[in-house]
């Protein structure tokens, strides 16, 4: 750790409430990675939803994959880890969740060009 850091912290420590005491100190706390992981995270999971009204056409099948499928599996990590990071479980599940929306929106896209072109060759 920093000397910045750790006087910043001594500083905050004197600041919070005795009734936050116990969140401001857990393993997962604002004092932690643990804490700010999963709200920096929620960004991709804003940045999946405002794609949402992107066409079809500029989705890319691999990309949506493989952002999902990495969702779903830290989203399982978080829970076998010590601690247990359930807010960064549940913004990885999120992710997962909005690009496998946006993988099937990809993949529905390119199933109709498919079809139109084999329409197109009858």
């Amino acid at each position: 750790m920093t000397l910045l850091y750790r006087r910043s912290i001594a500083a905050l420590d004197k600041l919070v409430p005795p009734k936050l005491q116990p969140l401001w100190n857990h393993a997962a706390g604002p004092k932690t990675v643990f804490f700010w992981a999963p709200i920096v995270k929620w960004g991709l999971v804003i940045a999946g939803i405002g794609d949402l009204s992107r066409p079809a056409d500029q989705l890319s099948i691999r990309q949506s994959g493989s952002i999902a499928v990495t969702g779903y599996i830290w989203g399982r990590y978080c829970l076998v880890i010590i601690p247990k990071n359930y807010p960064l479980c549940a913004v990885n599940l999120f992710i997962g969740i909005t690009q496998t929306v946006q993988l099937f929106r990809a993949i529905r896209y390119q199933q109709t060009q498919r079809e139109e072109q084999e329409n197109k060759i009858k």
